[in-house]
């Protein structure tokens, strides 16, 4: 879940707690002491512990909307609680986003406009000043959405599946002698159950019997995926919420294997390179290269596909055995609290690595702007509006979009 686990509750939470301030001297914890603006950065510094109910509204189409609700509990042992309480008294107020995080564990339950609901628990955990950090989360879905096909091979209309899964991840990685780089192993499984009819549907007439029954074995089935793999990656942005300057990179290599419980044997390759440029004063670039590729000599669930993750593009609109893609992204401060975005992505989805070079490109293109909530931490929020392939699509976007 790399740190946007983190950096997501923590900026719902900034985002919608405030509506609670009932009092002058509560509310006064809202306002920054420099420039008089709506500022949460003194709440959040001034609550490390503690729990707190989250709203959270989904606009993907995919599922066609939803709510949601998450409870956050911030904890740190003494040594980290040391560590960011010095940090603080050291940093003056643009400083302030080199903070380290706290750890935070959260509860959620969401249900959508197309009857999915799925709840779940995570924890990310932080020791030793930064230098061993856990994620880790399992959860139960009950989740309605269409699949289009996978790869080369696009259905002219889509299916409608149900997924009943219950999923866990973890990962643990450890800092290499005070440097940015990380390295760690992970671990990771799904048990499912997807069915192929609901409503009615059924694989379109007239295709190929290999093809059709490979189909209906994965999209009608219950299987259980599981893998462990090993994983490295290289952080130097400034914060962990919003970026302005800085790298993230990050690779990882899993195999799902029958002698640790997987029912099916494949491998999975990511590699994800975030790139954050301060060019002028008020002016920033960031560009994403992303790229994941599953190694299987059979038909993979649709669940267990990799997928674009483009703003614009529904989620599990378009996958594959393998994909690629890209963002760049344009930001200007209007001033201290403002920003305006604009934004074009692109990406291919293939049925293996060598077939990304000549299959299609979907491309999406869109403006946001976010509002510097919390100049402390680093934490910018607002909307995003990205047109894509098929449609027009908005988000409520905490911190990154990625």
């Amino acid at each position: 879940m790399k740190n946007s686990f983190l950096r997501t509750f923590v900026c719902l939470f900034v985002f919608f707690s405030t509506l609670n301030a009932s009092s002058s001297d509560f509310a006064s914890q809202f306002f920054d002491p420099i420039d008089g603006q709506f500022d949460t950065s003194e709440y959040l510094s001034e609550n490390a512990y503690g729990f707190f109910p989250i709203p959270v509204i989904i606009t993907d189409s995919a599922v066609d909307g939803g709510f949601g609700l998450v409870g956050v509990f911030f904890h740190e042992d003494e040594e980290n609680q040391d560590a960011r309480l010095a940090k603080m008294r050291n940093a003056n107020v643009g400083a302030g986003r080199y903070l380290l995080p706290p750890s935070v564990s959260a509860v959620m339950g969401v249900t959508t406009g197309n009857d999915s609901i799925m709840t779940g628990g995570g924890h990310m955990g932080i020791w030793k000043a930064g230098a061993i950090r856990y994620t880790g989360g399992a959860g139960y879905g009950d989740v309605n959405i269409d699949f289009y096909g996978s790869g080369d091979f696009q259905l002219d209309k889509p299916i409608s599946l149900n997924t009943k899964a219950l999923g866990m991840v973890h990962s643990l990685k450890f800092q290499l002698r005070g440097s940015r780089l990380f390295l760690g192993l992970k671990q990771q499984s799904v048990s499912a159950e997807v069915s192929l009819e609901r409503g009615g549907d059924r694989l379109p007439e007239g295709l190929p019997d290999k093809l059709k029954q490979g189909l209906e074995g994965i999209l009608s089935q219950e299987v259980v995926t599981s893998g462990l793999g090993v994983l490295a990656e290289y952080d130097s942005r400034d914060n962990v919420f919003s970026p302005t300057k800085g790298y993230h990179y990050s690779a990882g290599y899993s195999q799902f294997d029958e002698t640790i419980g997987s029912d099916i044997d494949y491998s999975v390759t990511k590699f994800d390179g975030r790139n954050y440029w301060q060019v002028v004063d008020d002016w920033r670039l960031a560009w994403r290269l992303a790229m994941e590729s599953a190694n299987a000599d059979d038909f993979l669930p649709t669940f267990a596909l990799p997928s674009l993750n483009i703003r614009g593009i529904p989620a599990a609109r378009y996958q594959g055995k393998s994909i690629a893609q890209t963002e760049l992204e344009v930001s200007w401060d209007i001033n201290t609290r403002w920003t305006l975005k604009v934004f074009s992505g692109m990406g291919r989805v293939a049925d293996s690595f060598e077939g990304l070079g000549s299959t299609e490109n979907y491309l999406a293109n869109g403006t946001g702007f976010r509002y510097f909530i919390a100049k402390r931490y680093g934490i910018r929020a607002g909307i995003d509006i990205a047109r894509g392939p098929d449609e027009t699509a908005w988000y409520i976007t905490a911190g990154s979009a990625w």
